[in-house]
């Protein structure tokens, strides 16, 4: 794949099993982003369009437990390809930061490995459904199996098809995302996420911050913004991810 930075926004993708913590610092990455002046566009996946809702009410709805793996796959590169052309491309063509919630990696682990589904042609089906766009920058965010399993949890009323599919098939993915960073070491990054929020930030920070000057660490407003962070996350007890699978 093409990766976005022939266009001149940055794509950066985040990836990673459910509840490492993806949405909590997608969301605080974003707040820094635009506090320093840049456009930042924020999506996920499958979603971000009215078409990707629909589909994305489709393929996690666990009434829909009878869905093969083959449908399942399609249904999200056709999400894909919908945010691709209507979100994703134009953002990066005016200059905008794009911060995905999950992209071609997630197919590729959940699909693929988790699965069983070849993974030459989920990769073909990646370079359609994008027409070749890449993200710059993927990080992977890694956290103990217990936080992992603690997250599942807390969300387990109201699990979606995927989250459904157990503990073996979950090991699977993750297994899948750390091999993927071993084999693209250049675009993935591996960020741990055991211990403060703040910590976990300027990890995160520290990997892109080639791609975006503007997260360069040391300043006072921005270790101001990271002790914030942590507060925040302190007062309000809220579980990574835990609001909505992305």
């Amino acid at each position: 794949m093409h990766p976005a930075q022939n266009a001149p926004g940055v794509f950066i993708s985040f990836e990673g099993g459910d509840g490492s913590g993806k949405s909590t610092h997608i969301r605080f990455l974003t707040q820094v982003l635009e506090d320093a002046g840049l456009e930042v566009v924020r999506v996920r996946e499958p979603g971000g369009t009215s078409v990707g809702e629909q589909l994305r009410a489709v393929v996690l709805d666990p009434a829909n437990a009878e869905m093969t793996p083959e449908a399942e796959l399609l249904i999200y590169e056709a999400a894909r390809a919908q945010i691709t052309a209507q979100v994703i491309r134009p953002a990066l063509q005016r200059g905008a930061v794009v911060l995905s919630d999950r992209f071609t990696d997630s197919t590729l682990a959940y699909q693929g490995e988790g699965r069983g589904l070849p993974i030459d042609f989920i990769k073909r089906a990646n370079e359609f459904a994008t027409g070749g766009i890449s993200p710059d920058r993927t990080i992977v965010m890694r956290c103990a199996d217990a936080k992992e399993k603690k997250g599942r949890v807390h969300a387990r009323e109201g699990m979606d098809r995927l989250e459904q599919a157990g503990d073996a098939f979950h090991r699977r993915v993750n297994a899948a995302f750390d091999a993927l960073a071993l084999e693209d070491a250049a675009r993935i990054r591996v960020v741990e996420t055991t211990g403060a929020h703040s910590d976990t930030a300027r990890a995160i920070f520290a990997e892109i911050e080639d791609l975006i000057p503007e997260l360069a660490l040391g300043s006072a407003g921005m270790e101001e913004a990271l002790s914030a962070f942590d507060a925040a996350h302190r007062r309000h007890h809220v579980p990574d991810d835990q609001t909505g699978r992305a």
